[in-house]
């Protein structure tokens, strides 16, 4: 090989590298891992999931977004959940006999698989998210751990990872989502 070829090959490792650094610094892939979300994600849909939006701008009601939880996986490493953001900081919720006020107005949730949500630990009980949390929670309310539960319970802004934007696979469902 001569010398302007393998710099050529050099110069192009390098910028693959510097590619690869810039883009996974705005944005994480990632796979789901279980049901809570159905029907809007299912398992093994991969996603991109958005890691900038929040550091510029807060979380919106009805994002879908992936955190860090306190549950710790097999490895010792915080677990990523993923969820729909239900209530923001200084939000009144309330779940009563199957739904959620947010500021004393009935959710409109027809991504639930169930159209039905459990209280669990809030049933009936009023809470006003104080700041720096949000109230999450999976689409298939019967079969997901979050907000609801005191093992996830309300969520720490700072522990958002991003936001999940699109989704690339299975192929037949490509596409941004909602």
């Amino acid at each position: 090989m001569r010398k302007e070829e393998i710099l050529e090959w050099v110069k192009t490792i390098l910028l693959s590298v510097v590619i690869a650094l810039v883009i996974t610094t705005f944005v994480k892939p990632t796979i789901v891992r279980q049901h809570s979300m159905m029907p809007t994600l299912s398992e093994n849909d991969f996603l991109i999931i958005n890691r900038l939006l929040y550091k510029q701008n807060p979380p919106k009601q009805g994002d879908i977004v992936v955190f860090k939880s306190d549950i710790k996986t097999n490895l010792g490493r915080n677990k990523l959940l993923i969820k729909r953001v239900i209530a923001l900081p200084g939000d009144t919720l309330l779940i009563k006999e199957g739904d959620v006020y947010v500021n004393g107005e009935v959710l409109t949730e027809d991504y639930t698989a169930d159209k039905y949500t459990e209280g669990k630990y809030y049933e009936g009980t009023e809470l006003t998210i104080p700041e720096g949390k949000i109230f999450a929670m999976g689409d298939n309310r019967f079969n997901s751990m979050d907000s609801r539960d005191e093992v996830i319970g309300l969520i720490d802004i700072d522990a958002i990872v991003g936001r999940a934007f699109l989704r690339l696979y299975p192929l037949n469902k490509i596409g941004l989502l909602k």
